[in-house]
């Protein structure tokens, strides 16, 4: 099933490279819809901050109001349905916007780093140690056309089984011991030293 994609461009892309912003954009995607007041007491921020964050991601396309709940005061915001992508090389030869990439990607990959030590950090049970991975391989050597075919592969493999999680839940013939799962893949070149 093709979800809705956008990529992102030039101007988006400075819309988004803000640590907060992003921080912003990760709890609502991660947790769900919030109002400015609740974000504001997740992040420490003031609540006219986290507005005028959240209006420039609306604004960028990055979120939208859910209109049909809360109230003029109270506004929730959620992450449209669909797929964001970002190709690095978009941005190649366009040194307004590398700035930002930068930012952008430095600030990407502490996050998903933190995702992974709040991970090891925490006590989990058994049986969800055993189920969690956090493995690399290092003995691939591949064309970019092969690790373009790859991570295709990986996503079709992900696409599956959140098809199949979408269909348990609108069927709710879902597992209870069923939890919210992140999967980080990163696959990238690597020089030799």
């Amino acid at each position: 099933m093709d979800r809705p994609m956008r990529r992102i461009d030039a101007r988006s892309l400075r819309g988004l490279a803000h640590p907060l912003r992003m921080q912003i954009l990760e709890l609502l995607e991660l947790d769900g819809p919030a109002t400015s007041t609740g974000l504001s007491a997740r992040l420490g921020e003031s609540t006219g901050t986290i507005s005028w964050h959240l209006r420039l991601l609306a604004e960028h396309g990055y979120i939208e109001e859910e209109v049909d709940r809360g109230t003029k005061r109270e506004r929730w915001w959620r992450v449209p349905q669909g797929q964001t992508v970002l190709n690095p090389a978009d941005f190649r030869d366009d040194p307004e916007t590398s700035g930002a990439l930068k930012v952008y990607l430095r600030h990407l990959v502490e996050q998903y780093f933190e995702r992974v030590r709040r991970y090891v950090a925490e006590d989990w049970p058994g049986e969800w140690q055993h189920a969690a991975a956090l493995s690399d391989w290092r003995d691939l050597k591949l064309t970019p056309e092969q690790l373009i075919a790859l991570n295709d592969d990986l996503t079709a493999v992900i696409d599956r089984h959140t098809e199949q999680n979408k269909t348990a839940l609108a069927e709710n013939t879902g597992d209870e011991r069923a939890m919210p799962v992140v999967v980080q893949l990163q696959s990238f070149p690597r020089r030799r030293q």
